[in-house]
């Protein structure tokens, strides 16, 4: 695999830096459940804002949102920035796998990831990659969310995974995935171990890793009110909570459908105008958003910014550059 990473791997990667642990952190964080052409577009951005892990803790939550806005999964942006504020109130990066652990957002295969291509020290990884390309090569049956198959993998990992040019190998069965042995048209003759590939011997490549039968995703309806004022031009727009869905993020503020028509009867609104349906896909519930035109006049202002909490009347790029979901984005017609 070694060889194969030498001549064929991935080697002009922007976090691919030695002794720059901060890098690879970033880069870490961002390419989970996200791949790496998505990544690319927002790590050069981010790194040029915060180029040291001191200038991400000293930033605010609000500079920090807008370099993150889009890439999904704010969970990782919080957590990031919060651990960042560690690190500098500790001294500097950790040297040990639980010193990472002990980072907020930091699970075993990221703190491996670190110890191995951010510290040059030993490490073991599970990324998704890795899951497959173990699993093939074993041909694991079972769910590959379970806790005894994860102890399976994690214990092959490891034996699998050497001192020397750990950070090559940790490097090579990455790319191996993301290249060679991808989810839906794996390259099995291009595979530097398809020799004693089981999954491949058995013809049964595609049937691993395994899962569970998946539930059909929810749907749900809502409608997103866009407020207008009407001499401005301005709409309303809620910075979300914390915690939660897009924490953080501004939005334009989201009704469910049975509360739309209380809602008008409070204020005594009536819909001027609807934009194209917007569906949205998340990792648990697919949402389908209808937005609503609701033309404001000046007696209405104050009480509908008082009705929609921590809320700002923003042109729309001022909303853009405060940070928004890619939902919103949707609506606007920019994604």
């Amino acid at each position: 695999m070694l060889d194969w990473f030498d001549q064929h791997g991935r080697h002009d990667l922007p976090w691919q830096v030695r002794d720059n642990p901060y890098k690879v952190w970033v880069s870490e964080i961002m390419l989970q459940q996200t791949q790496v052409k998505t990544v690319l577009n927002y790590f050069d951005r981010f790194m040029q804002r915060f180029p040291t892990v001191e200038t991400l803790a000293q930033a605010s939550w609000d500079e920090v949102a807008p370099y993150w806005a889009g890439l999904g999964y704010y969970a990782r942006a919080r957590n990031l920035h919060k651990a960042a504020q560690q690190v500098v109130a500790q001294g500097g990066f950790p040297t040990t796998l639980d010193g990472w652990m002990a980072l907020s957002g930091i699970g075993r295969s990221t703190a491996g990831a670190l110890m191995s291509l951010g510290l040059q020290q030993y490490g073991v990884i599970m990324d998704g990659n890795v899951k497959r390309v173990l699993s093939r090569h074993q041909a694991i049956a079972g769910d590959s969310m379970s806790t005894p198959v994860i102890a399976q993998l994690w214990q092959l990992a490891t034996q699998l995974t050497p001192k020397q040019r750990n950070a090559d190998y940790t490097q090579a069965i990455m790319d191996l995935g993301a290249t060679i042995c991808t989810s839906k048209k794996p390259l099995c003759l291009y595979c530097p171990v398809g020799e004693d590939c089981k999954a491949y011997q058995q013809n049964r490549v595609l049937d691993f890793p395994q899962k569970k039968v998946a539930k059909a995703t929810p749907e749900k309806q809502a409608f997103v009110i866009i407020l207008e004022n009407s001499e401005t031009g301005q709409w309303l727009w809620q910075q979300r909570p914390s915690e939660g869905l897009w924490g953080g993020l501004y939005c334009l503020p989201i009704i469910e459908q049975p509360e739309l028509a209380a809602f008008e009867a409070r204020f005594s609104l009536t819909a001027a105008s609807s934009m194209p349906m917007v569906k949205h896909s998340f990792t648990h519930f697919t949402w389908f958003l209808t937005p609503q035109v609701f033309e404001i006049n000046t007696a209405q202002l104050e009480g509908l910014q008082q009705y929609f909490v921590a809320s700002q009347w923003l042109d729309k790029q001022q909303a853009v550059d405060k940070g928004i979901p890619k939902a919103m984005l949707k609506v606007l017609g920019q994604s």
